[in-house]
């Protein structure tokens, strides 16, 4: 069975990355270390589904096709599924509307053979996925600064991302995973591999 791993950029204080600030890509964060972005490209050619709520894959959609970015290869070239219960047709290529129950689609798609399922937030499909137990890996990459916004990626994620990138080691055990390194610039990044959370 494919296991679903959710993918997201969020601050210290457990909120998503929001369109329109500043860094790479206006996605909030600040550019890459190239560390970084090896393991994540890394990351996607071990994917063989990308996921994503309506929102995510209209932004995606308008962005990846005319991008020159490394991710910009995978991101058009492996299938999308977006879960969506108003959207009529979707133009990026390799794409498919899944309009169903979210748990009955993400369950029928662990069951198709092949690699990972790649989700991408939107903090509100992040939490729909987290609420209904259906992500078996989270990897979360950490700014080591607060984005003082009202959107957390995953409710049960933001008190433990508190305890703060120097005290990176206690973060990972609260969230039930391990660390990897920062990125070599200092503590602008953490990586977290967490099991899927619990109350």
């Amino acid at each position: 069975m494919s296991k679903l791993v959710l993918i997201m950029d969020v601050s210290l204080d457990g909120l998503v990355a929001r369109p329109g600030q500043s860094g790479a890509g206006g996605w909030g964060v600040p550019p890459e270390d190239p560390a970084l972005k090896a393991r994540k490209l890394d990351w996607l050619r071990e994917a063989g589904l990308h996921l994503m709520g309506r929102v995510t894959y209209e932004e995606m959609a308008g962005f990846w096709p005319g991008s020159d970015d490394e991710y910009a290869a995978p991101m058009n070239a492996i299938p999308k599924v977006v879960f969506s219960r108003t959207l009529t047709k979707a133009d990026w290529p390799q794409s498919t509307i899944a309009s169903g129950d979210l748990a009955d689609e993400i369950s029928a798609l662990k069951h198709q053979p092949g690699q990972d399922l790649i989700a991408w937030g939107g903090a509100a499909f992040a939490q729909s996925l987290s609420r209904l137990r259906l992500v078996d890996e989270y990897r979360l990459v950490g700014s080591a600064r607060g984005a003082g916004g009202r959107a957390p990626a995953v409710r049960r994620a933001r008190r433990a991302l508190r305890t703060g990138p120097r005290r990176g080691p206690g973060l990972c055990r609260r969230l039930g995973g391990s660390c990897l390194p920062p990125g070599g610039r200092g503590e602008q990044f953490r990586l977290i591999r967490a099991a899927p959370l619990t109350d």
